[in-house]
């Protein structure tokens, strides 16, 4: 059954990139779709324009440089310490990977361990990693979309929370795919973190079932023509 929260969930985001997925979800809570509070958006990168888009909603934005801890032998794992730090300091509840392009390690995994969720550009297990539309296409596949998961220590190997499908069209260009794949990201990313905050994902070894799911309204699988 639907849990409606007495406090919105504690989110935080953390993204390398333009944080297009951040502002869909920025939207979906504005919208009243998604019952839940971004204390903050953290990137590696100085000039991510996830970071923009955060202190235009008036969120609090953090620049992490990895540039003290390189050369070190635990160079990941003590940046992920500074993050983890910084998350418990927010008293964050679930963390988001959004275009986040770190590699995150146990110190994290393990402490958010089935709180983290990261979306991938395509039909997970197929093609993990990069250039994805182009294996896709290259591959002959007839479908290609994205999927939501929880987060482990191996790349795009989590628990699957929900995905959704596109056509490859005959005349597909990776580009125009990865187009019609974001579009996709944009819905079920919000969906996901709402499943999470109405508490009722249950990870059942590498499967997640989604309490009183509606086949027609929050299928694990949405197919998309």
């Amino acid at each position: 059954m639907s849990i409606r929260r007495t406090t919105p969930l504690r989110v935080a985001v953390l993204a390398s990139g333009r944080g297009s997925n951040l502002q869909a979800l920025i939207d979906a809570i504005a919208a009243g779709a998604v019952q839940a509070t971004i204390v903050a958006v953290i990137s590696n990168k100085k000039d991510a324009i996830a970071l923009e888009r955060a202190r235009k909603h008036g969120l609090t934005d953090l620049f992490v440089d990895p540039k003290p801890f390189a050369g070190r032998p635990d160079s990941r794992e003590a940046y992920d310490r500074v993050l983890l730090d910084i998350l418990q300091q927010h008293n964050v509840e679930l963390v988001l990977l959004a275009g986040y392009m770190k590699i995150v390690t146990a110190v994290l995994v393990n402490a958010y361990a089935n709180r983290m969720m990261n979306i991938h550009p395509s039909l997970l297990p197929a093609f993990p990693g990069l250039d994805v539309q182009k294996k896709a296409i290259d591959w002959g596949c007839k479908l290609a979309g994205c999927t939501v998961h929880f987060v482990t220590e191996g790349v795009d190997e989590g628990p699957i929370i929900i995905q959704a499908a596109v056509p490859i069209l005959d005349d597909d260009i990776p580009e125009a795919l990865a187009a019609r794949i974001l579009v996709q990201e944009h819905k079920i990313y919000p969906r996901a973190v709402q499943l999470f905050a109405e508490d009722r994902l249950r990870v059942d070894g590498r499967r997640v079932l989604i309490e009183d799911a509606k086949p027609d309204q929050e299928a694990a699988i949405l197919s998309l023509t």
